[in-house]
């Protein structure tokens, strides 16, 4: 194998590690739940998804997985969530009603 391929493989490999250097701006994804597929987006206004959950909660087992495998490659205003830290903190927005195997 050439040298200079050798030098990027190793090179692509070293920014393969170093995940900070990347930034999603925009993403589009289907997300195979468990009772159906869903359409997850990241643009500019944040996260969507077609799920039922996502609907009331504005937040959602698929979003937080993406957020949780792509991690510090998300800008950071998307990398968290609009659930607290743990159960017991959740309230639900006024008049919404959490839906049934989301």
């Amino acid at each position: 194998m050439h040298s200079s391929v050798i030098g990027k493989i190793e090179k692509a490999h070293r920014y393969a590690r170093e995940r900070d250097r990347i930034t999603v701006e925009r993403l589009s994804v289907t997300f195979a739940g468990d009772n159906d597929a869903h359409r997850v987006t990241l643009e500019s206004d944040g996260w969507q998804c077609n799920c039922h959950y996502y609907e009331s909660w504005k937040t959602c087992a698929h979003i937080m997985a993406l957020q949780d495998i792509l991690g510090v490659m998300l800008p950071e205003d998307a990398q968290t969530s609009l659930f607290p830290s743990s159960p017991e903190e959740a309230v639900a927005p006024e008049g919404a009603a959490e839906p049934a195997g989301a």
